[in-house]
């Protein structure tokens, strides 16, 4: 273990010698903790101030969203603002309505109305992610290299996040939420050292459907770039489970700062971080996607044990089985498309997994998760059983589908 994080530190010093890159850097770890602050302890707050009910919709909300604004601000980013002017209006909007979201909780306001507080959240939210993401990849000289250990910081940025609040115990406080609002701020005023990437001059002819982002989906028409955005939809779906269910799953073994044990997945998403690379040079596109399928498969059936020992690996898997499936699919769809499609490209990701693989699998995890609790007691077995067979399911699918004989030389 010592070893390995001497190579883990040493490969972020390499590519922090580049000035810009610890910027990159330094924007995904700040964005990260915000991330993690509002996502991480959401389900065991909503559970804390009788909204438990309302959980599977405050989760939808964010997948809701990412059917909208992503593509918007897309599209703004790739033609009408600077993306990091963009991402500073966003990331202070977003400080506002996490705000607005802690007092409303905290006062014990309609749920219905923190619901809505919610889905304007979750507008501003949405984008800012796959945005950063696509200013990060333009910056770098090799993304396939590179694109690893600057993704990391955002890793161990969710950590330093799901940390924080379990050793200041506000896993289920809303004061959660303005600590959150800080961060953003953070970010917000973060985007003033980043730097600025060149915009059209002039968007006045361009048509609706351009403006809106909805172009993008253009992209669809090629089979694997198709059956990757396919795919990582899919797989959303049983994956949208985690992070509403897992602490509950936690709790109900008696398990305490449930944030905190929540971050054992990004161990093993740093780890394969910076495997990527190699990986990318190794292996088929094919075979590290189906690696990543099947520790997924892993992931839910060790879960499925519903004992502590299956359900702490099971979290452990969950940040392998996301880097070699969604990070593969980023810097597989940044290499594809040209550099004026890319912010549009990320953020059509983000619609597919994000907006459709979220949506479908908050709702239908929300209402598996009441068909298997009875009296207030859940049949995880059940829960995460049929959630591992899905993954099977997806698998199978994208073994078929998928043509393509290498990875595109980047």
């Amino acid at each position: 273990m010592f070893f390995a994080g001497i190579v883990i530190f040493r490969a972020v010093l390499r590519t922090l010698r580049k000035a810009e890159y610890a910027e990159l850097m330094i924007l995904y770890f700040i964005q990260a903790v915000g991330m993690a602050v509002w996502f991480v302890p959401l389900g065991a707050i909503l559970d804390a101030h009788g909204l438990a009910g309302f959980k599977p919709y405050a989760f939808a909300f964010t997948a809701l969203a990412s059917f909208i604004s992503p593509l918007i601000f897309g599209a703004m980013a790739d033609r009408h603002v600077p993306p990091a002017k963009v991402l500073r209006g966003l990331a202070t909007a977003t400080a506002i309505m996490m705000a607005a979201i802690g007092f409303a909780i905290q006062h014990g306001v309609n749920g219905w109305l923190v619901l809505l507080l919610i889905l304007v959240f979750s507008l501003t939210y949405a984008p800012m992610f796959s945005i950063s993401t696509a200013l990060v990849l333009a910056r770098l000289e090799n993304a396939q290299r590179e694109f690893g250990p600057v993704r990391s910081l955002a890793t161990i940025g969710w950590m330093a996040g799901g940390l924080l609040v379990g050793l200041l115990s506000l896993d289920r406080s809303p004061k959660t939420e303005y600590l959150g609002a800080a961060v953003w701020l953070l970010v917000a005023g973060f985007t003033f050292f980043l730097p600025q990437l060149e915009v059209p001059a002039s968007a006045e002819h361009l048509s609706w459907k351009q403006r809106l982002g909805l172009d993008a989906l253009v992209l669809l028409k090629d089979p694997d770039t198709r059956v990757i955005f396919i795919t990582t939809a899919l797989f959303n779906i049983p994956i949208a489970a985690f992070y509403p269910y897992a602490p509950t799953n936690l709790h109900s073994l008696g398990m305490q700062n449930t944030s905190a044990w929540m971050c054992l997945a990004q161990v093993t998403e740093i780890i394969s971080m910076f495997s990527l690379g190699w990986l990318l040079l190794k292996w088929r596109l094919k075979w590290i996607i189906t690696c990543g399928l099947c520790f997924g498969v892993a992931r839910f059936a060790f879960s499925a044990c519903n004992d502590k020992a299956g359900l702490l690996i099971g979290i452990t898997l969950h940040g392998a089985s996301f880097v070699l499936v969604f990070i593969t699919a980023t810097i597989y769809i940044n290499h594809r498309v040209a550099a004026e499609w890319r912010t549009r490209a990320q953020a059509l990701l983000t619609f597919m997994y994000g907006g459709v693989g979220n949506l479908i699998g908050y709702l239908w995890t929300g209402w598996w998760f009441h068909a298997c609790t009875t009296s207030g007691v859940t049949r995880w077995t059940s829960y995460w059983g049929l959630l591992s067979v899905i993954v099977v399911g997806i698998g199978f699918y994208f073994l078929v589908a998928y043509r393509q004989k290498r990875v595109p030389a980047v």
